[in-house]
């Protein structure tokens, strides 16, 4: 049995360096108590472990009914939205399996081959407003290139109006934001869900070929019962946009810095040994979008493989990226970037059940950007050394809070 502190790990709301605190939580075992903005929750680590948990019965996403603490939580937690919201995220059994049915055509694999050309195109305007640079300026990439991707094919498939989509950004990145207060949680959710009324409203009168004007109609036109509720609308909406926005752009900036801090890794792409595919499953992999997330709920008491027990009741913290590292899954070389390394399974996009259905079209997003990217800008280099890169300060994002680069060759530093 692992020998347990008695104190909960408490994890650090600005995540300085994750990667020690997720060594950290390894050490531990395959699960561990931390302390998470106050909550005292279960961390599990463990690969194995944890895709037993994503795919038990024994395990729900669903906190009203399946979690004691609940109503004495969410009224007073910074993440109260990740628990709270009624949507795919946090159903349970037959709800779960009903919301998935509805959303699923929005998201189907034609619908997403269809955004092909339409994401080719967005990255190439995108690339062409990066030409104008002057030689010897830096540009921040993940500003000025792994942001406005998604939120423009998001504008696209969802229909959102020209007009809402920097609104939709402001308010998304507070949903991951967990250095704000309560209050400061709960005044975002509301400048949120006012967006999300205004957008259905909109859609309603003036439904299109999108997926917000399909979900309202699923909503609208089911009589049996068997359709959204208003909030489960609002709240769907919701996933759609903050999963495959700030998501996206984490994994653009993580693979481009990977691929600048380590010359071979281009070196593989340019020889043929790897593919720009290979690089996208080593980014979800060795740096994931989303560190934690939060969360699910023990149904009975659930032993582990080191003798302790998550009792019944008991939240439990999926930690997606110190899993993706485990030694036990890849070996000794877990912590290094290859894209070249054989197997690169990860949990990324969560697993079983609950696996993003947004998956191929995030996938498409980052292998478009990073094709055309380096095809277009062959020298292009990070303008600061590879460790002087900050990380957001959360501990659900995983991304950088700038990329700075030179597109064409010069010295860095300059």
């Amino acid at each position: 049995m692992t020998e347990q502190p008695s104190s909960p790990l408490v994890l650090d709301p600005e995540a300085a360096d994750h990667h020690a605190e997720h060594h950290a939580l390894r050490d531990r075992g395959p699960a561990t108590r931390v302390d998470i903005l106050g909550l005292t929750v279960w961390s599990v680590t463990d690969p194995t472990l944890l895709k037993h948990l994503l795919t038990s019965a024994q395990v729900s996403k669903d906190g009203r009914a399946h979690w004691p603490a609940y109503t004495d939580t969410v009224s007073t937690w910074p993440l109260a939205l990740w628990i709270a919201v009624e949507n795919m995220f946090t159903a349970y059994g037959g709800d779960h399996r009903r919301l998935r049915r509805m959303v699923a055509p929005a998201l189907s694999a034609r619908r997403i081959q269809d955004m092909r050309p339409t994401v080719e195109t967005i990255v190439t305007t995108l690339l062409d407003d990066l030409a104008d640079v002057p030689l010897g300026q830096s540009v921040d990439l993940r500003e000025h290139f792994a942001y406005p991707l998604p939120i423009a094919v998001l504008g696209r498939l969802m229909g959102i109006p020209e007009s809402q989509l920097q609104g939709f950004r402001s308010v998304v990145d507070g949903v991951f934001d967990t250095t704000a207060t309560a209050a400061q949680a709960a005044e975002n959710t509301a400048f949120l869900y006012k967006a999300l009324d205004d957008l259905i409203a909109t859609k309603r009168a003036d439904p299109a070929d999108d997926m917000t004007s399909l979900l309202i109609a699923a909503r609208d036109d089911e009589g049996d019962g068997s359709g959204f509720t208003d909030s489960e609308l609002r709240d769907t909406l919701l996933l759609m946009i903050s999963a495959g926005y700030e998501t996206t752009v984490n994994v653009i900036d993580q693979a481009v810095a990977a691929l600048l801090a380590d010359p071979e890794q281009l070196d593989h792409l340019r020889a043929g040994r790897a593919t720009w595919d290979d690089v996208v499953e080593e980014t979800l992999r060795h740096e994931p979008a989303v560190k934690h997330l939060p969360l699910r709920y023990a149904l009975t008491d659930i032993p582990l493989p080191d003798g302790r027990t998550i009792p019944r009741g008991d939240a439990i913290l999926a930690s997606y990226a110190a899993a993706n590292r485990h030694p036990d899954w890849h070996g000794p070389t877990a912590d290094r970037f290859d894209a070249t390394r054989p197997v690169k399974d990860h949990l990324a996009f969560g697993h079983g059940v609950h696996f993003c259905l947004g998956a191929p079209l995030a996938r498409l997003e980052v292998a478009t950007a990073l094709r055309l990217l380096f095809t277009r800008f062959p020298d292009i280099q990070l303008a600061l050394a590879a460790a002087d890169l900050r990380p957001l300060p959360t501990l659900i994002s995983n991304g950088h809070q700038t990329l700075p680069v030179h597109l064409r060759r010069t010295t860095v530093g300059d």
